[in-house]
């Protein structure tokens, strides 16, 4: 296998100051203390919204995600002819029932969201006119192929650039049923065939070898859906009668990370992170933290509509940091692909180190994350060992300030803002405002719990 090292010769080359404001400065923490306000979980954000959609009736959406990413699934919608509501933080979408989308005047814009354009192709490929759907530079550049397979597979005409490349135009209607094992572990390629198949002729069910996130199936059935898992097999009713739904968004666990880790390596560090998503496909970032000896505790657990959901409480430890993080290999680099990019940060600072594998599909995704991280880290003073499915990373180095280059990726940006406080040092992170495709209250948030004028009740 092909490996190489990078140090803090091989920094990343200078950034051009085009704008100071898009320039976010870090620097080392004292502490952080207070309470972190989440923003509503992404991933279930998309679903909910697509669903209520083409169920029949309003649905409201509390604590709807405020991030860029859902705000296109919204805009998306609007152009299929939903009407859409919002109101602070709660959204109401009026349902069309499951064939009640229009023909969008024009091209539906994904913005930055990988998945707003492979979710929503899944029920797309099952409308009987046709549609083109787009995204920004970034976006782009993600290979489609993935769903665009098991789409043409069913009946429906995908055209895109070379390679599968967006934008994707598609052309459905009556979709054949499918049996479809993927390829790779993969929740967005899973719940595009699902979506299809609520519009198939016949049976279709998704083979998942590696057990990815499981909100598509947890809120189809919430919309009035029938979903059966047999074994590795999971198959949805098709023609269903969904019908809307009001429905609560938990915490996203994903932005939590960023806060978890950052109080784990600031020494005095105390923050609470109230009613956050705890699915059993996504916490196991809790578990595998907290196998790794960091402070956590889980509180006040209770569950909604099938998504378990509580408040953590995270202190400073000292012993989590003389200690080592389990190495991160297949399966559960599939479960922890969103929070890769801060654990390794995080295991450059433990005794132990972090060694990071079958976790390819950071290649693909708004960035070369794998290649961010190698580079970043390495301007900071790291040697990292870089390979094509991971990482290797060292403990116990000294990071020192340097200009990162976050490649417009919201996870890099975040996650090298916890680096910069706990380096010597000015740590200046460019194009830091992409946080917002995630988490637009990150930095406020950030400059909050650091100030150290908020409380912990």
């Amino acid at each position: 296998m092909s490996c190489f090292f990078l140090e803090a010769r091989r920094a990343v080359p200078p950034i051009p100051e085009d704008d100071e404001n898009m320039i976010r400065s870090v620097e080392r923490a004292k502490s952080l203390r207070g309470t972190v306000a989440l923003p509503g979980d992404k991933s279930i954000s998309h679903r909910y919204a697509m669903l209520a959609a083409i169920a029949e009736g309003p649905s409201e959406l509390r604590h709807f995600a405020s991030s860029q990413d859902c705000r296109s699934t919204l805009g998306c919608l609007r152009g299929l002819g939903v009407e859409v509501r919002e109101e602070g933080d709660a959204v109401t979408v009026f349902g069309r029932g499951l064939n009640g989308l229009c023909a969008p005047a024009g091209v539906l814009d994904a913005g930055n969201s990988g998945t707003t354009m492979r979710l929503l192709s899944g029920i797309l490929a099952g409308q009987t006119f046709q549609s083109t759907i787009s995204g920004d530079e970034s976006l782009s550049r993600r290979p489609m192929g993935r769903i665009a397979q098991p789409l043409r597979l069913m009946g429906a005409a995908v055209e895109a650039r070379a390679r599968d490349l967006p934008p994707l135009t598609i052309r459905g209607g009556k979709l054949r049923g499918l049996r479809y094992a993927l390829p790779v572990a993969s929740a967005q390629v899973k719940s595009c065939v699902l979506l299809a198949g609520l519009y198939s002729q016949g049976a279709t069910a998704v083979r998942e070898d590696i057990p990815t996130r499981d909100h598509t199936e947890i809120a189809l059935a919430n919309f009035g859906c029938a979903v059966r898992q047999d074994g590795s097999w999971i198959e949805v009713e098709t023609g269903p009668r969904l019908i809307g739904r009001n429905l609560d968004v938990p915490g996203d666990l994903s932005g939590a990370a960023f806060f978890l880790a950052a109080a784990a390596l600031v020494p005095d560090s105390e923050l609470i992170l109230p009613h956050v998503g705890l699915n059993h496909r996504r916490r196991e970032l809790l578990d595998y933290l907290q196998s790794a000896g960091m402070d956590i505790a889980v509180e006040n657990l209770s569950e909604c509509a099938g998504e378990p959901r509580g408040d953590l409480r995270v202190r400073h430890s000292t012993g989590f940091l003389d200690g080592g993080m389990p190495a991160i290999g297949e399966p559960l680099a599939a479960s922890l692909i969103d929070e890769i990019p801060v654990l390794a940060v995080l295991g450059s600072q433990t005794a132990g180190g972090i060694e990071i594998s079958g976790a390819g599909e950071l290649r693909v995704k708004e960035s070369d994350r794998i290649a961010a991280l190698a580079a970043n880290l390495a301007a900071m003073g790291a040697r990292v060992e870089e390979r094509p499915d991971g990482l290797i990373i060292r403990g116990r180095q000294r990071l020192r300030g340097a200009d990162i280059d976050t490649r417009g990726d919201h996870r890099i940006a975040m996650a090298f803002a916890v680096a910069g406080m706990a380096a010597d040092g000015e740590t200046r992170i460019h194009d830091a405002e992409c946080a917002a495709v995630s988490y637009p209250d990150f930095w406020d948030t950030l400059d909050r719990v650091s100030s150290g004028l908020d409380p912990i009740n």
